[in-house]
């Protein structure tokens, strides 16, 4: 048998998938040695040349073997190897081996097991520890003596359920509807040019109304606001939210604060409220420059009357800040030393503040407290609106409430990276592999995360981030959730098509994931979209995790799928945030704003496009028509009949879940992102709805667009 080149073999055990299927299904793209040796580098590795892998696999291997316990598990209860692990004996020892276990539970006293045995061939023992302790997150203490040699080390155990909670579990019927939105889009009547946390309130209580279950919403990670960087899907942190989103004017401090209530009352104030209220497009930076002197005003009336007192908003704050920890701490440090440096791009910073454990940062954190104090205290107030929100959902009904969305990564500049600089890589991107919309691949210019980092912390940053994102939700959207089990991977310097998929932990990740969601009462749909390995669907549907399924691309050939052919376990919308709306679509809009922006060659491309658009219009309402949707293959009298049929057939479906995009229900024509298309020639996430929160539930398009048969629409006749 030919023996494996030391390259080969170091980038197999660093999980560098040595090729895949593309989109097509048909042809298989292998991975380069150059490419290995690139992604080996951006982790640290050198593999320059034959000898230099050579060394850092035998490195590997020496480090691997004197480790006495794997730093994490995660074990299922019913697997039979559940109860039992494995320890390594120090060095070549012959004879037994004394071991001792201190199983210390999440909850409960310890448990000490101790004993001797005679190491296995490869140097282990196998330690039973009998019961094994319920789902949750335990600690291993461990030490082996052999040969007069003795040696400890630590594991997580993570004992996990077998799958997600059901729909059935979550929302009392086996098909729900719901409505998504982006929440930065929502015009309403009292917000200030951004839709807020009222305003989520406000479309929780009316979806609940119309017989919805859910609102799905854009990631409501913090963002920097300003310039370009407004994209929801490269955050500046995923453990926290977006300041912008705050209501100023449900915010307690206004009652005692009378400077607050004078500016908000000043005709400079009260202007240029307005004028972003007005503005068709999210004016981001103004708008958060606009809040924020309020809220620094609100920060400081706060602190004066609570953040010592034992009031009970003093002390929920303060219970807030132990509960979030040092992840808070870093993110308020973070963003004080932004304002204070006036870049959020960490690596512009001075030297000696790229570090988050430098003297100089703490240094900053103790002389600026006020201004630390003052994000811990927005992102407090946020998560005590996002509840209320909620609330507000559960109370009017909704059965299974908010669904909140994970994006896949964060920018190389966001607070994130900097709080957890051995777990972020920065000689690499994530993205996409080549496929028919782009010949090069996609860069999303998103740092990957070194798998073997993540698991060396016990996945503290993932359970972290699942926390996070299912607080105050009932359902979980996680964006390209192939990535849980690969990622695409473009080293610095190459381009997609030279890129190659890394190996994840995937059955860690997801049994995490079931766990967080058991606790939390909560769904979780996986956007498995594009390039997806056939193992991925059934194992997330092994797992509890609904799939994605988009009317768009549910098609044989030219003819669109029969809405029984559709996969039960799914969420099913027409669309997505990176495609037209129904309306732009069927007038061909994306068509024309692609040839506007150049991604169309020519007009002669263009015309050739809008004919296939015309076919599949056709093809749309054949399928409609034949599924009892529509009562003949024509085009509905109004644009939101039309829009409706095909509400109509998603409910139609076996999807236990259906999306109905809020922008479809109002009729927007113009997209919310052109994907791959700069700010500067397509303002993406930006647009706002025409149609404000406080018309929905009287506007009659609106009304002809919801329909959704059996799935709970008999609440609004």
């Amino acid at each position: 048998m030919h023996e494996q080149s030391p390259l080969r073999d170091l980038a197999d055990r660093a999980g560098i998938v040595p090729s895949y299927v593309d989109q097509t299904g048909t042809e298989t793209r292998a991975t380069s040695d150059e490419t290995r040796a690139a992604i080996l580098q951006a982790m640290g590795i050198d593999a320059s040349t034959p000898e230099a892998a050579r060394r850092a696999l035998e490195e590997m291997r020496a480090r691997d073997g004197a480790r006495v316990v794997a730093p994490v598990r995660v074990v299922r209860r019913g697997d039979p190897d559940a109860a039992r692990v494995e320890l390594r004996a120090p060095g070549d020892a012959a004879g037994d081996a004394e071991w001792s276990v201190e199983l210390v539970p999440e909850r409960g006293e310890p448990r000490r097991l101790a004993g001797t045995a005679r190491p296995g061939r490869n140097g282990t023992v196998a330690v039973e520890l009998g019961e094994l302790p319920p789902e949750g997150y335990h600690r291993l203490r461990v030490s082996v003596r052999a040969g007069g040699v003795e040696r400890g080390g630590e594991q997580a155990l993570v004992v996990v359920p077998d799958a997600c909670p059901a729909v059935v579990e979550v929302a009392g019927r086996e098909r729900v509807f719901g409505v998504i939105a982006n929440l930065y889009t929502v015009r309403g009547a009292r917000n200030w040019g951004v839709g807020d946390l009222s305003d989520l309130g406000a479309l929780l209580e009316w979806t609940a109304e119309v017989g919805g279950a859910f609102v799905g919403v854009n990631p409501l990670h913090a963002l920097r606001n300003a310039g370009a960087d407004v994209s929801p899907y490269s955050p500046v942190s995923r453990l926290f939210r977006n300041p912008i989103y705050l209501d100023v004017e449900a915010v307690p401090e206004l009652a005692e604060s009378g400077e607050a209530r004078r500016m908000l009352e000043s005709d400079a104030l009260r202007r240029e409220r307005e004028a972003l209220r007005a503005s068709d497009r999210v004016e981001y930076e103004r708008v958060m420059a606009l809040k924020r002197r309020v809220l620094a005003v609100l920060h400081r009336e706060f602190a004066a009357r609570h953040a010592a007192a034992t009031s009970e908003r003093g002390r929920a704050y303060r219970d807030y800040v132990r509960e979030q920890g040092e992840a808070l701490e870093a993110f308020a440090t973070f963003e004080a030393l932004a304002d204070e440096l006036g870049t959020g791009s960490w690596r512009e910073w001075p030297e000696r503040f790229r570090d988050p454990a430098s003297p100089a940062v703490a240094a900053f954190r103790t002389d600026r407290a006020e201004a630390v104090d003052f994000h811990r205290w927005l992102q407090w107030e946020l998560d005590r609106q996002l509840g209320e929100a909620a609330a507000r959902g559960g109370r009017a009904g909704l059965a299974v409430g908010l669904y909140q969305d994970l994006a896949i990564g964060t920018s190389g500049s966001s607070a994130d990276v900097w709080a957890n600089p051995r777990l972020f890589l920065p000689g690499a991107s994530i993205g996409a592999p080549p496929d028919e919309y782009s010949a090069s691949g996609q860069n999303w210019g998103l740092p990957p995360m070194d798998p073997r980092a993540l698991r060396e912390d016990g996945y503290r940053y993932w359970i972290a981030l699942v926390r996070a994102s299912m607080r105050h939700a009932g359902a979980l959207r996680i964006d390209h959730a192939v990535g849980l089990f690969r990622q695409f991977w473009i080293p610095e310097g190459l381009d997609g098509a030279r890129g190659a998929y890394v190996r994840l932990p995937a059955d860690d990740l997801l049994g995490i994931l079931a766990l967080e969601a058991r606790r939390h009462g909560a769904l979780v749909v996986g956007e498995d979209l594009g390039t997806v390995p056939e193992d991925v669907p059934p194992t997330m549907h092994a797992r509890g995790v609904l799939s994605s399924r988009v009317f768009y691309f549910e098609r044989e050939g030219d003819a669109f799928r029969a809405a029984a052919e559709y996969e039960p376990m799914s969420l099913a919308t027409a669309n997505t945030h990176d495609m037209p709306s129904l309306a732009g679509f069927w007038a061909a809009r994306d068509v024309d704003l692609k040839r506007e922006v150049g991604l169309i060659d020519g007009d002669r491309a263009a015309a050739e496009q809008r004919r296939a658009r015309l076919r599949e219009r056709r093809a749309i309402l054949e399928r409609l028509a034949a599924d009892g949707a529509l009562p003949a293959a024509e085009e509905p009298a109004s644009p939101a009949e039309l829009r409706g049929a095909v509400h109509d057939f998603l409910c139609r479906t076996p999807a236990a879940l259906v999306g109905f995009s809020l922008d479809d229900l109002v009729g927007e024509v113009e997209p919310v992102n052109l994907p791959g298309v700069p700010p500067d020639r397509f303002a993406s996430w930006t647009r706002k709805l025409a149609t404000p929160v406080e018309a929905l539930a009287t506007d009659p398009d609106v009304r002809a667009a919801l329909r959704c048969g059996d799935r709970g629409t008999e609440a609004r006749e």
